[in-house]
């Protein structure tokens, strides 16, 4: 008799405990310490929480099933049990073939961030290339377009410095030899030509600025300005004449001396004369040329007055040199919200697979106390997943033998109140 007791009382031990006799083969076989590494590493992620989750599962589903004598509704909460081992198989083959579909959405990803940067690097490359011809295209366009005459600018500019160099090689044997008598000592060309050579761009870019004056002057027709203007212009002009064009004729005069007489003499009259009439030349075609737009601008940048151009200029400005980077940048910044929406993509195909098969553990959990689920599986993204503050404040349905029986104990406490005294003491 006790063996027959304790023969049955093993079997239903055996059956209530019965996930011992293959949980421990099982977890061994999905941690697989004695397999090669490669093996090892496939069996724990892929084996590894699905069969932990089952183990828990059964234990969970042994004390489910243990509380469907004491439940009210139990067809329903048969049904809600079978649903859940039904959502627990789903997730696990969710969770295997999701971490396919987790490569197949990091390779993807991968590849476009791959191609952005690609696309980046080349055409910041094509800018770096194509920046001069870039460049001279912009020069190109404001040159023929309306606006600042930068030819001009820069003929007026480079005539001074030709000047400049033709003055400074005529005047330093003067000016070595004048020098030379003060200081009482012979100085270095090259000491005298550089201070030389400044002096004379600076003189030279006062003459142009006196004759833009006087043009200026002119166009105003005020008597006054005009003969103020007009003096200073006789006096640069004779300056210009004395020091400079008359050195200049003085180098010519060998060359007059070779094609007339011996006794060729040409005289100061004449000398200032030529010398007069070679300022009055290279002045007059320099200035209808170029000088005349060229010499307003660069008095302008002197001064610091700015810059005075069309409204038409305004519109034609110079692009960006780094056309291709800037534009690229620009719809880089436009497409965050596809990088948004990929980066979501990315995380939830590598945490729902994993998620699901938690979520569908914690269902049966709930199901054993509150004979409901906790999650709605499976989850389409990993957005749907409520927050933890969430699930606390969710009020749980309550039902199970205890609570039928709170439920059921105040309505007849409520009915043995309701009734009348006459009809208590007519039941004694």
């Amino acid at each position: 008799m006790d063996q027959g007791a304790s023969s049955i009382g093993s079997i239903v031990l055996s059956v209530l405990f019965f996930p011992t006799f293959f949980e421990r083969a099982l977890l061994e076989f999905a941690w697989g310490a004695q397999d090669p590494l490669w093996v090892c590493l496939a069996k724990r992620t892929f084996l590894l929480l699905p069969v932990s989750a089952v183990i828990v599962c059964l234990w969970a589903s042994i004390l489910c099933l243990l509380t469907v004598i004491v439940r009210q509704k139990r067809t329903d909460f048969l049904k809600s049990f079978f649903v859940t081992w039904w959502d627990l198989m789903k997730s696990i083959f969710a969770f295997w073939g999701g971490f396919f579909k987790f490569l197949w959405v990091l390779v993807g990803a991968l590849y476009g961030v791959l191609r952005i940067m690609v696309v980046g690097v080349w055409l910041i490359l094509q800018d770096i290339l194509l920046v001069p011809f870039r460049l001279i295209r912009n020069v190109a366009k404001s040159v023929s377009a309306p606006g600042v005459p930068w030819i001009a600018v820069v003929l007026t500019f480079c005539w001074c410095l030709v000047e400049a160099v033709i003055f400074t090689y005529v005047m330093t044997p003067l000016v070595l030899d004048t020098l030379s008598n003060l200081t009482g000592g012979e100085l270095s060309e090259f000491v005298v030509r550089i201070p030389l050579f400044i002096f004379m761009l600076f003189l030279i870019l006062g003459s142009y600025a006196v004759l833009a004056a006087w043009t200026e002057a002119l166009k105003t027709r005020n008597v006054g300005t005009i003969l103020k203007i007009s003096m200073v212009e006789a006096v640069a002009s004779l300056v210009e004449v004395l020091f400079l064009y008359r050195e200049l004729v003085d180098s010519l005069v060998p060359w007059f001396a070779q094609h007339t007489a011996s006794d060729f003499d040409l005289g100061i009259a004449g000398t200032l004369a030529i010398g007069f009439l070679a300022w009055l030349g290279v002045r007059g075609m320099t200035w209808f040329l170029f000088a005349s737009h060229g010499v307003p601008i660069i008095t302008a940048m002197i001064q610091g007055t700015g810059l005075k151009t069309p409204q038409s200029a305004e519109k034609n400005k110079m692009e960006d040199a780094f056309a291709y980077t800037v534009t690229f940048f620009y719809h880089f910044k436009t497409d965050t919200d596809w990088i948004q929406a990929k980066s979501d993509e990315v995380l939830g195909a590598f945490i729902l697979p994993p998620l699901q098969v938690v979520s569908a553990t914690v269902n049966f959990f709930m199901l054993l106390i509150a004979s409901r689920h906790l999650f709605d599986l499976p989850f389409k993204g990993f957005r749907e997943v409520m927050r933890s503050k969430e699930l606390l404040q969710a009020k749980p349905v309550v039902a199970g033998a205890g609570g039928a029986k709170a439920r059921k104990a105040p309505s007849r406490a409520s009915r043995s109140a309701a009734m009348p005294a006459s009809s208590t003491e007519a039941q004694s």
